[in-house]
Order: C-alpha cells, then structure tokens, then sequence
C-alpha cells in the first residue's frame, strides 16, 4: 500500500507529544488513523525513543482479541510500561473497550506515559465519555485525503492537469487504499465493503435500529441531496410522500447515528448579522464521493454540490467551525468561525455568465464587514478582486 505522509495530522500529534492529554484520532474507518499512529512511531523512533517505550493494540487483530476485557488491556499495557524514560501507549479502535475510560484514565494516572488512541464513532466522545475522560483529552478528527494529499499520492507536478485530476478525485475515492486499486469496479467494491461494515458494525449493531432497508433510504437520500437546507420533519415527508413513511424521531435517530460514524456531517446555519447559530434547517454533506456514487450511481453526478461537498470537507480540515452562512434573506455557502477571525465563502462551478457571477457575489456583497470573503470555482482564469470579494481557482485554494 502506497504510504501517504498525512503532514497535518502528525503536525498535530507532535504538537501534543509529552502533554498530559489523551490524543484521541476519530474518523471513519478506513480513513487512516492506524496508518498515522504508524508514521508517528517511525517519527519518535527518530527522535530516539526505543522500541521498549513503545505499547501498541489494535483491537481489531484478533491476535489482540482478549485485550477487549478492560482488566485484560490495562494489565497488557502496565507489564510493558518503560522504566527509562516515556512510554508511549497506542490502542487502535479503543471503542471496542468496555469501559474504556476506566482503562485510559488509570494510565494517565502514572508518570511518563503518553497515551493515543483511536476510534471510528463519535460514542467514543459523546457528553458521558468526554466526561469521564475528565476533560484531559485533545481530540484530532481525520478525514480521507484531502485534494491535495491526492495529488502528493500521485505525483501530481506543475504540469498536471489539475482538472483531470480532481475529476478523478471525485470519480474515484479519497479514502487512501482506493490508490492502490487500479479498477473502477474494484474500488466500488471496495467502498461498498467499508459502507456495509459501517452500517452493520457501527450503526445497527450499536444502536439496535431493526429496519435496514429504511435506514439505508435515509443515507441515500442524505446522499442525493448534499448542499441542500433540509430538516428532519422535512426528510420524513419528503420520503413519505415518495412511498417510505418514516416519522420525524426516526430520521433524528438515522441522521445521528450517521453522523457518529462519520459517513455524513452536518453543517448547522449561522446567523452573520446576529453572530449566531440557528436550530434549524441544516446541511448535510457527504465523507466520500466515491461512496457516494456507490449508493446513487451516476445520477449522483451534479458538479456544483459535489464541489461544495469537497470545498466543506476542506474548510473542516482547516478550521473546525463551518457553518452555513444566513445573511438577511441570502445564503452564505460557508462560515468559518476560527480564534483569528471569521472568513465567508461562496463556492460555485462556473461564473463565466454574468448573471451568474452578480448572483454569487450578492451575498458575499451584503456583509459589510471586514473579514475575507471569497467566491471559489472551477474556471481557470486570472484571480480577481470585486470591492475586497477575492475570485480564486478552487483547485489551486484545494492544493495550497
């Protein structure tokens, strides 16, 4: 398997090495977290720590099977604690723990040890787990490749095409093995794989939920309508109407357990004028294209939302809070929210119709502060400036 360096990601590990924090990397399976667990311990053995400093479970080896007794994993991990120096503990999808907080609390509890985990659903770090882990914890949220991790991982040079390879980008997956696989059928099945062990591992075994099939309409449907304003009492008549009666609390239900195992993300509103979230009529967008065109074939294929999809996943990578924007009567593609200020931006495919253009930067024009605004597409024109709205190309703003 082709090795990515996930530059980010280990920056941010580095950056928490020896603090008294448990590093915890979510995201769904398959993403990379084991494989950046491994590139840090190849950076800290460069840094001189032995392997004897070095305790690392994957709990989905069934060599490490019995280890999912709490008692069994904290004795393993004790009888391998280092007496010179720090010991750095790794425990690779910890939610198969019972009481794994018990287990990870007791470790930090002694000196010199360095504790990381991971894991691919956010029960891990519901309200109860982040409050039995004390609050000493830093969470490091990962995604597949980003655009440009994509064109690092193939090579991607100044001559590249870069529309051709964010075509393929969006064609194929951005989860990293799907590089390795050199068959469109291939990684379709290979994405089909992840999305069954999701669905029956980490939503309907967990949260005993009895109707697939509906479940499954509800994923689909979240996935045929990204970039769309929806609600759930909005969802539930859509689909009822369409022949699937499903109430309002199910779909609450679906859409939860969805978003704890990160296959969708919701992007609350925010209200620009009044610096504030509202509690209605969220977006939803989608972890991979490539499993999105599992569940919707080609008739999933709109350019416009599948941009915005990739530009919203991108400004997650960059900035934690992104909302969408609510200015008055207008809509504001995106809001983040970061400690150096506010930035908006307006995402589209085309403004080469003049229309067009004075539609998108409407909204960008009706805020009147002094935060960057940008409007990002596809065309690959000259960048251009309209009264302090900044034109970029999207696929040069994706590779920065």
């Amino acid at each position: 398997m082709k090795r990515i360096p996930r530059q980010t990601y280990l920056n941010k590990l580095i950056a928490f090495r020896n603090k008294k924090l448990v590093k915890v990397i979510t995201g769904i399976r398959r993403c990379g977290k084991s494989t950046l667990m491994e590139i840090y311990r190849e950076w800290l053995m460069g840094e001189g720590v032995t392997e004897e400093q070095i305790v690392s479970v994957n709990l989905e080896d069934f060599d490490f099977f019995e280890l999912r007794d709490p008692h069994a994993l904290h004795n393993y991990v004790c009888n391998r604690l280092s007496t010179k120096g720090y010991t750095y503990v790794f425990i690779d999808e910890v939610q198969h723990v019972a009481n794994f907080p018990d287990v990870v609390n007791s470790l930090m509890l002694r000196s010199g040890v360095d504790v990381y985990v991971t894991g691919s659903n956010a029960y891990m770090l519901s309200s109860e787990i982040a409050t039995l882990l004390g609050g000493r914890y830093v969470e490091i949220p990962m995604l597949p490749l980003s655009f440009a991790e994509y064109a690092l991982a193939r090579e991607a040079t100044e001559k590249t095409n870069l529309q051709q390879l964010y075509t393929d980008y969006v064609s194929t997956s951005s989860f990293p093995y799907a590089l390795d696989i050199p068959h469109e059928e291939e990684i379709i099945d290979y994405l089909t794989g992840i999305y069954n062990t999701i669905v029956v591992k980490d939503i309907i075994s967990r949260k005993k939920f009895s109707d697939v099939m509906m479940l499954e309409s509800v994923v689909r449907f979240v996935a045929d309508n990204i970039g769309n304003t929806l609600s759930t009492r909005r969802i539930a008549d859509l689909m009822t109407a369409d022949g699937r009666r499903i109430d309002q609390k199910t779909v609450e239900r679906y859409l939860s357990a969805m978003c704890e195992s990160f296959v969708v993300y919701q992007a609350k509103r925010y209200n620009i004028r009044g610096r504030q979230l509202l509690k209605t009529l969220e977006k939803y967008y989608f972890v991979d294209m490539g499993m999105r065109k599992v569940l919707l074939g080609n008739r999933g294929y709109d350019v416009g939302r599948m941009l915005e999809n990739v530009v919203y996943l991108e400004l997650l990578r960059r900035t934690r809070q992104v909302y969408v924007g609510k200015m008055d009567a207008q809509e504001v593609d995106f809001v983040t929210v970061a400690p150096d200020g506010v930035a908006y931006y307006q995402v589209a495919a085309t403004v080469r119709d003049e229309d067009t253009l004075k539609r998108e930067l409407a909204s960008l024009k009706a805020i009147k502060d002094q935060y960057p605004k940008y409007l990002l597409t596809l065309d690959d024109d000259p960048e251009a400036d309209y009264d302090g709205i900044h034109r970029v190309n999207v696929l040069k703003w994706l590779i920065e």
